[in-house]
């Protein structure tokens, strides 16, 4: 169930906000699941989800996480450095993965993907593939987080808005300072206005749209409250919809 990887790499993105490049051998898996990073702390091991950030074909793994005051494993990740091991699960899992969209007619158009924090991570996975670019004619991230350093990857972001002009499109929601390069709303909040929609020149209909939101669980409630009530429904694997959830937490 475990194994030992190596830290190769560290990003510090703020005081608290990291990411961990970890070389270890785990088995295949899909863009948008998670595994788990654990220690032993005397004769208890503690151990934690984490989404994995990079694409199913690095030679590589790489976690997005931020330190948790008097969390039990997450201040001792934040201390790892480069060449340091920690133990790593044999196989990811998780639901939260471009399978589990209706493909077809049912499919729709465009893909929204909404994140909040930390949980952009199995977005930036899914990507980095060239699944979602294939699938869908506009890919749409909504990514919300308190302030503008709490922002991961964005940079990464930026240069695929480059790549692909004609189908990303990308707007961050900053809820507790001024946002100049985006919206200053919640993500429920920039739904109900309509200010996320007209921002991106898209609008989210139950014909065109698949949304899959991942974050924390009052965005998501609320979200997915507002989705609903527009006609769009909770995509079930017995009854294909539109709503891909995920709680982070």
């Amino acid at each position: 169930m475990w194994t030992t990887g190596k830290v190769i790499a560290k990003q510090n993105w703020n005081d608290k906000l990291f990411s961990l490049r970890i070389e270890v051998d785990i088995a295949p898996y899909i863009a948008g699941q998670f595994i788990k990073l654990s220690q032993m702390q005397g004769d208890k091991r503690v151990a934690r989800a984490y989404s994995l950030v990079n694409a199913p074909d690095a030679p590589y793994v790489e976690v997005l996480a931020v330190e948790v005051q008097d969390g039990q494993l997450s201040p001792k990740l934040h201390e790892l450095e480069i060449g340091d091991e920690i133990e790593v699960s044999t196989k990811a899992t998780g639901f939260m993965t471009l399978d589990e969209i209706p493909s077809g007619a049912v499919q729709g158009s465009d893909l929204w993907l909404l994140a909040t924090g930390t949980a952009v991570g199995p977005f930036v996975s899914m990507l980095s593939t060239a699944e979602p670019w294939k699938r869908f004619e506009r890919v749409l991230l909504v990514y919300g987080a308190r302030f503008i350093d709490d922002l991961a990857y964005l940079e990464q972001l930026k240069a695929m808005e480059l790549q692909y002009p004609q189908q990303f499109k990308l707007v961050t929601c900053i809820t507790r300072e001024p946002n100049p390069d985006g919206l200053t709303s919640r993500i429920p909040q920039g739904l109900l206005s309509g200010e996320i929609e007209r921002y991106l020149g898209v609008e989210i209909t139950p014909d065109d749209s698949q949304v899959m939101i991942c974050g924390n669980p009052d965005m998501i409630s609320e979200a997915q409250s507002l989705l609903l009530e527009r006609g769009l429904a909770k995509n079930l694997r017995r009854a294909p919809g539109q709503i891909t959830v995920e709680k982070y937490w």
